[in-house]
């Protein structure tokens, strides 16, 4: 904050302050010294109002008020860039807070986090720990029942654009994810989007009655171009991130237009690495509580 407006702050506040000790003072000195039976003029519902003076206690008490306001911006913050004697910040608070969160877990999250994740869901206090970490942190975009968002993957399913193993999810959540689908509508012209559209539909079973000319077009872009990402079976690779087209699970939907969209403006997803703001035991956790997600089916049978 510059001088100017620390100054700006600090008078602004000192002058409201005055301000009340001046109407106060005018009040307590303009009333009367005690009671009366004259009236103000006033009336409501048959009952007149005295024109008394206030009462004491009343007094005292806006009295006490002004005091208390007195020491506390002498205390703490509150006149521009005065820190207050005390030297009280909400960035002091906190570390004050998360210090003491540490103190009091740090053990627990160290066992947690020294415990093989195959082996961590099976201890439904640490998932649960895992389920709270992740409802504050990723429930924005992955849903707080993490069954995802349009762009956002459902993360209780088995399809994994980077795999679905315990190390893979750590991984993602770790250092984050970038994909990337090029935009090939000004590559491929109006006609091979719509080819290759039905072609990527068809492979999931979401395409009737389309002609195979056109479906022999599609394979023919397709094999030309989207191969080395989705591998010639449609199936995708972990390794890129690049989706399997021949299921039914769709990041950006399965609709004509949708898939047509995608092709031939591209998409660009971003999964922020949460290393350095959850750190690796709380994302240890997490990766535990997602993991333990995609189990139930399994664990179910």
């Amino acid at each position: 904050m510059s001088s100017f407006w620390s100054g700006w702050i600090i008078a602004l506040t000192l002058i409201c302050l005055a301000l009340v000790i001046g109407v106060l003072f005018f009040v307590w000195k303009s009333q009367r010294k005690g009671p009366t039976e004259e009236t103000t003029g006033h009336s409501f519902d048959g009952i007149e109002e005295l024109d008394n003076p206030m009462p004491k206690w009343w007094l005292i008490l806006f009295v006490a008020t002004i005091v208390f306001s007195a020491v506390y911006l002498l205390l703490y913050p509150g006149l521009g860039s005065w820190k207050g004697f005390y030297g009280w910040t909400s960035v002091g608070e906190l570390e004050q807070a998360q210090l003491k969160h540490d103190r009091r877990f740090a053990l627990e999250f160290a066992r947690y986090g020294a415990t093989p994740i195959d082996e961590l869901i099976d201890n439904p206090k640490a998932v649960r720990m895992g389920q709270r970490i992740f409802i504050n942190n990723c429930a924005l975009c992955h849903a707080s029942d993490a069954k995802g968002n349009f762009g956002f993957p459902n993360l209780t399913d088995n399809s994994w654009l980077y795999g679905g193993s315990s190390d893979a999810i750590k991984t993602s959540i770790m250092h984050g994810r970038k994909g990337q689908m090029p935009a090939w509508g000004a590559v491929i012209g109006n006609e091979g989007v719509t080819n290759v559209t039905h072609y990527v539909r068809a492979m999931a079973g979401l395409e009737t009655g389309v002609d195979e000319q056109t479906l022999a077009a599609g394979k023919t872009i397709f094999d030309t171009t989207c191969v080395v990402c989705h591998a010639k079976d449609g199936t995708g690779n972990h390794a890129l991130g690049a989706p399997n087209l021949t299921d039914n699970d769709w990041l950006y939907g399965s609709s004509f237009a949708e898939v047509a969209y995608t092709v031939r403006n591209g998409r660009n997803g971003v999964m922020p690495p949460w290393k350095d703001i959850l750190g690796e035991e709380k994302v240890h956790l997490v990766a535990a509580y997602i993991y333990s997600l995609s189990k139930k089916d399994e664990k179910s049978q």
